[in-house]
């Protein structure tokens, strides 16, 4: 009895702050969803059905959304694992750790001055004038899907390559010592068993990156240039100038409510895969 009230007042605090930021006001965006429209802006209390019905209309929205972050996030891990291997497996310990503060390094400078700087290297002075001065054609990059695509990947990179990192860090090296000696080739061991293992780390990454995609507004803004819209952007102009919090908050349900959905199936599907692979690694080792 005195272990379960001294673990009640332990998690006490972070059960007050997760009601306080994170369920509050869920629940006052569901309520929010369900009223209308102030006249004067706002929100006017009701409950009606009518804003879920006008989501259609924030389609282009939903549609980019659900295109590009899915998209980043797949472009992300594709680089992330890779260089998350070499860092945990091939490079010396003396190393180590100079190159994790490499990549770590562009956090250190504001999103705002990344996002300006990929704005100067896809713009017609950047590389598309390189690529004209080569003589492969005119090609515009800037405010385009492609601009955005690269924009996020580059910016959520480090978000990846770390979860990744860890888990291959944590690797049991004996279970590739043991394949080799039975003969195992090393592509082999690195599918049944590297690659399952680090499962843990690239579900992570992915479902951060994922998550904090779709909530995206900076990046499609500027590399976008007003033609490329997130569900963010939507909800900027639906709060911030055309004061419709109603009909702004049932477009964050059903993102959240999408995004729930991704995840989960996301999620069941890299433990299916994780969970038949160490199956059959009864027969390898």
């Amino acid at each position: 009895m005195a272990q379960s009230r001294i673990r009640a007042l332990l998690l006490a605090p972070a059960g007050i702050w997760y009601l306080a930021l994170l369920v509050f006001p869920l629940i006052v965006v569901l309520i929010f969803s369900f009223g209308e429209r102030n006249p004067i802006g706002g929100y006017a209390p009701g409950f009606t059905f009518e804003q879920y019905a006008n989501l259609p209309a924030r389609f282009a929205a939903f549609r980019n959304t659900m295109t590009l972050a899915p998209l980043g996030t797949i472009a992300a891990l594709l680089i992330a694992y890779p260089l998350a291997y070499y860092l945990a497996v091939k490079v010396s310990p003396r190393w180590k750790t100079t190159l994790l503060i490499l990549v770590i390094v562009p956090f250190w400078t504001s999103i705002l001055i990344r996002s300006y700087a990929w704005i100067y290297l896809l713009g017609g002075n950047g590389i598309p004038a390189l690529l004209e001065t080569l003589g492969l054609g005119e090609f515009r990059l800037i405010n385009t899907p492609f601009a955005v695509l690269v924009g996020i990947v580059y910016g959520y990179l480090p978000l990846m390559v770390f979860p990744i990192y860890v888990a291959l860090e944590r690797l049991d090296k004996s279970l590739l010592e043991a394949a080799a000696d039975l003969g195992t080739p090393p592509w082999r061991s690195f599918l049944q068993i590297t690659l399952p293992l680090s499962m843990p780390g690239v579900l992570t990454g992915s479902v951060l990156v994922f998550i904090l995609l779709t909530g995206e507004y900076l990046i499609p803004a500027l590399l976008g240039g007003g033609k490329v819209f997130f569900v963010g952007n939507a909800l900027v102009d639906l709060f911030l100038q055309s004061r419709n919090w109603a009909f702004g908050s049932a477009v964050a349900v059903a993102l959240i409510l999408i995004m729930l959905v991704i995840v989960a199936l996301y999620t069941r599907a890299i433990k299916r895969f994780a969970y038949g692979a160490r199956r059959d690694d009864a027969g390898l080792i």
